[in-house]
């Protein structure tokens, strides 16, 4: 599915068949190695994501030299963000276009979040839409510079209140830009119990014209978080990608690798596969119930021929090889034009015309 099939509708739901666009959040877990990069590239398409998204800054202009981490510094000892993030902004726009190439040959979609102007500008040579991180959300310049591109926007809403998400969409409304809304929680890693899977449903109701998705920071485990947010209608799931979970730093110990996007999508199909058809109709495989399990009308006497049917003379019982008792005001008044016999199922040729 193409990324851009999800704004091109006013009913996402129906575009996606219920299945979510999936993005393998990369980030700069390439460290540098264009080698490992298409290496994440490879892996996240062989899981079955339908993108990889990198990320584009510079430590000089995402952060000052005071900015205190907010990770767990016993995964990630760095405490100094400008520090950090200095490590793994080394890939710039000549790297991001060798990256969209190598998107293009194995038919993945390429993605990256831009965090400054510069990026922003050569990325939308590269990309159909604009991913905007939760740390931008209040960044009402940055935001409205990137709407000027006229592109769609996925905008993630971690550490924010409704308001300030309301505020944030009113900005992207007023350039009428197509927007899909993420629920996340900002906090690496997120407890399982504070994914707040609930706010998904609070989203779609305080913006029910938008696309709702869900970007995670949950440990891996079995994927049942990412599971249980797209059954509560995500049609966009993201999720911090690596190719060795085991590798220090702040975004390998939380991310999903190979194997776990690769089980996500084998439960996803699982899931469906039970969810079956969204529209309501009795399946082929319930013929035979409906045959044999719903019931007919039937005599409760022995009725000579020409007596005109009241309520004593039925009763209704299994199986439906006769007129169904959704019928019986039909059959009232009617007079029988042969013998029936009690407990005789019965059919209309045993009545006048």
């Amino acid at each position: 599915m193409n990324i851009l099939d999800l704004f091109e509708t006013t009913n996402p739901y129906e575009v996606k068949l219920y299945r979510p666009y999936i993005i393998a959040e990369a980030g700069v877990n390439h460290e540098g190695s264009m080698e490992t990069a298409r290496r994440l590239i490879d892996e996240a398409k062989e899981g079955g994501a339908n993108a990889i998204k990198f990320q584009t800054y510079k430590a000089d202009t995402l952060a000052s030299k005071n900015s205190p981490a907010y990770w767990d510094i016993t995964k990630e000892p760095t405490k100094s963000q400008h520090e950090l993030f200095s490590k793994h902004d080394k890939f710039w726009k000549a790297e991001m276009v060798q990256l969209k190439e190598y998107c293009d040959q194995v038919d993945i979609e390429f993605m990256s979040t831009p965090f400054d102007i510069e990026s922003a500008k050569f990325l939308n040579e590269l990309m159909r839409v604009y991913k905007i991180s939760s740390s931008d959300l209040t960044n009402k310049p940055f935001i409205d510079f990137l709407c000027g591109f006229k592109k769609p926007i996925i905008l993630s809403t971690g550490a924010s209140d409704l308001w300030e998400i309301q505020q944030a969409v009113s900005w992207i409304e007023a350039h009428g830009n197509p927007l899909a809304l993420l629920h996340c929680v900002l906090n690496y890693p997120t407890d399982d119990e504070d994914a707040n899977l609930g706010m998904i449903l609070g989203l779609k109701q305080a913006f029910p014209d938008k696309i709702i998705g869900y970007s995670d920071h949950t440990l891996p485990h079995d994927m049942k978080v990412c599971e249980m947010a797209t059954l509560l209608g995500s049609v966009i799931i993201e999720k911090h990608f690596t190719h060795d979970k085991s590798l220090p730093g702040n975004d390998h110990y939380h991310a999903m690798d190979k194997a776990d996007l690769s089980l996500f999508r084998k439960n996803l199909e699982h899931t469906f596969s039970i969810l079956g058809n969204f529209k309501v109709e009795a399946l082929p495989k319930e013929q035979p119930a409906r045959i044999h399990a719903r019931r007919s009308l039937v005599a409760t006497m022995d009725l000579p021929a020409g007596t005109t049917i009241s309520h004593e003379h039925l009763t209704f019982k299994r199986p439906a090889h006769g007129i169904s008792p959704r019928n019986i005001d039909e059959v009232l008044g009617k007079k029988t034009r042969i013998p029936i016999e009690e407990d005789s199922v019965l059919q209309w040729s045993m009545f006048d015309e």
